[in-house]
């Protein structure tokens, strides 16, 4: 996909033929691409004609004075540890953690899991059976799984939040992880999306932990690893 800048009221960052070329010149109502004094710099205009994004199957361009031309990346994750404490075949132990990504002058995003599921300290190759597939917590049953929904079965977790709001930011819930009360864990899947540039979007990740008579006795642990990859 082809990525355009092109700021309001400008004819490109540079336009050229065989006998002219022009740099960072402006055609709208007025302003100053580089302001400089002995102490301070701005870009400045009278007024922006455009702003935003606009975008064809093919192609896509920004407009706006101070929409930067760098393509970037931005991925948080909220850091936490927690402690289930000791877990019961009789009931589901829950977590929850959040992380937000933007993406900028790009076609989007994905979000990996890239962690093993919870391993016994003891003996790592004993882990807590993850769900291949989406299915509802089972007390009794081994399980171990995720989604980025507000589950009210077990009640944990919350719905994404765009921000500022859904006309600026795009990303989703990938497909296995977007059902409520429905849980998976699959190493290497992709958890979230955008498929074009975006503000933030918020998402809250739910865990369950389910344990059955025969699991394996000891300490568990799990270091959940996420990966922010762009597409441009």
């Amino acid at each position: 996909m082809l990525l355009a800048y092109i700021p309001a009221g400008v004819f490109a960052q540079s336009s050229s033929s065989t006998n002219y070329r022009v740099d960072q010149t402006i055609f709208g109502t007025g302003g100053e691409l580089d302001a400089v004094s002995g102490t301070y710099r701005a870009r400045q205009t009278a007024g922006e004609l455009t702003i935003g994004n606009t975008a064809s199957l093919n192609y896509q361009a920004y407009a706006g004075f101070n929409t930067t031309d760098e393509p970037f990346i931005e991925f948080v994750v909220t850091a936490a540890n927690i402690d289930l404490g000791y877990l019961n075949p009789s009931s589901v132990s829950t977590a929850s953690g959040s992380f937000y990504v933007r993406a900028w002058q790009a076609s989007g995003y994905v979000v990996r899991t890239e962690s093993d599921p919870p391993a016994n300290v003891s003996n790592p190759a004993q882990t807590i059976a993850p769900l291949g597939s989406p299915t509802a917590s089972s007390p009794g049953t081994e399980q171990f799984g995720i989604n980025l929904k507000d589950n009210s079965a077990p009640d944990v977790g919350a719905e994404l939040q765009q921000v500022p709001d859904a006309t600026f930011s795009f990303g989703q819930v990938e497909s296995g992880y977007d059902t409520i009360n429905q849980f998976k864990y699959n190493k290497g899947d992709v958890i979230a999306r955008s498929v074009k540039s975006t503000s933030v979007t918020i998402y809250t990740m739910s865990y369950i932990f389910n344990i059955s008579d025969t699991t394996e006795s000891g300490q568990y642990t799990f270091n959940h690893i996420l990966v922010a990859t762009g597409t441009y």
